[in-house]
């Protein structure tokens, strides 16, 4: 187990844990779009970013109580690729506001 460090050291080891897992499940939610829901291959997509992010946060030092902010960017992860898929699919277009 590593040693703790300072409050910054540790704010930033926590931030980089946080990225880390919101841009590992970006191609998981990218990728679940292209499945039925609920069918094995969108399951196995969404949980499959999990036990990494876990390994992570185990090898990095923190506690249980980090749980909750990393299991929040995986899910952002996976929400802003299947926004993108979507997107994509679509032609890239937007709708188009006025002021």
């Amino acid at each position: 187990m590593p040693q703790k460090g300072s409050l910054v050291q540790d704010s930033f080891l926590l931030a980089g844990l946080l990225v880390l897992a919101f841009l590992i499940s970006i191609p998981c939610g990218y990728l679940r779009e292209s499945f039925r829901k609920y069918s094995l291959m969108w399951f196995v997509l969404i949980h499959l970013p999990i036990p990494l992010v876990v390994h992570m946060r185990m090898i990095a030092g923190f506690s249980w109580r980090i749980v909750p902010l990393t299991l929040g960017s995986a899910v952002a992860g996976q929400i802003v690729g299947g926004w993108y898929k979507r997107r994509i699919r679509r032609g890239g277009k937007t709708t188009k506001r006025t002021p």
